[in-house]
């Protein structure tokens, strides 16, 4: 099974209709730069609904940076199960986050940052597109050939540039552990597609491979 996480979620329906969509793992953006950013009060505010309203996923807080208090506090406040760390994070990060953290590479990790970075848990690490001076939700699809290597071998959640149109070749080509995608399901910055996410969806689950 291939797990869909829907990233930069910012309001409670959107956070329903991903969940109602079939999405495995739920995404909320910490770094104040994003036109995805959300507070950790909104965000605990966004959880606490769906919790009440509909089946429970995996819940995932994207970092840039962060300190370790900063991260557990967050993590704590929300009710979020993960922290993705997207920006330039030492493996003592990882490590000290005791299995509840994973490192979002931007490009194709050399296998010196694999070992560094990797978990055991799932998924051992995530594949981004590489912009310079950007972290994540670019629209810019990644290395899937070199990420195709790299799956076969470890839990990966690959991202960049995917939407309901290209993840099916995506998965294909890849075979991941899960997708990610942002700006591929949203009608602006910050702001879903309900007919889009399920169509993402839908195109991953209908996959055979």
């Amino acid at each position: 099974m291939i797990r869909v996480k829907i990233c930069g979620l910012t309001n409670l329906p959107d956070a329903l209709d991903a969940i109602k969509a079939g999405a495995d793992l739920l995404g909320f953006n910490f770094y104040k730069k994003s036109p995805r950013y959300i507070t950790p009060g909104k965000c605990a505010e966004i959880v606490e609904g769906f919790i009440k309203n509909s089946r429970d996923v995996k819940r995932v807080g994207v970092f840039v940076n962060s300190s370790l208090d900063e991260i557990q506090a967050i993590l704590d406040s929300t009710g979020l199960h993960m922290a993705q760390l997207h920006g330039d994070e030492a493996p003592e990060l990882v490590a000290a986050l005791n299995g509840k953290g994973f490192k979002a590479f931007r490009g194709i990790p050399d296998e010196s940052q694999i070992v560094t970075y990797a978990r055991k848990e799932s998924p051992t690490f995530l594949v981004d597109a590489a912009v310079k001076g950007r972290y994540g939700g670019t629209g810019i699809v990644s290395d899937w050939n070199a990420a195709a290597k790299l799956a076969k071998n470890y839990s990966l959640l690959l991202a960049g540039g995917l939407n309901p149109e290209n993840v099916s070749e995506a998965v294909r080509k890849v075979n991941p552990w899960g997708v990610d995608v942002a700006s591929g399901v949203e009608a602006s910055p910050g702001k879903k597609d309900a007919r889009k996410m399920n169509d993402f969806v839908q195109a991953v689950q209908n996959i055979e491979i």
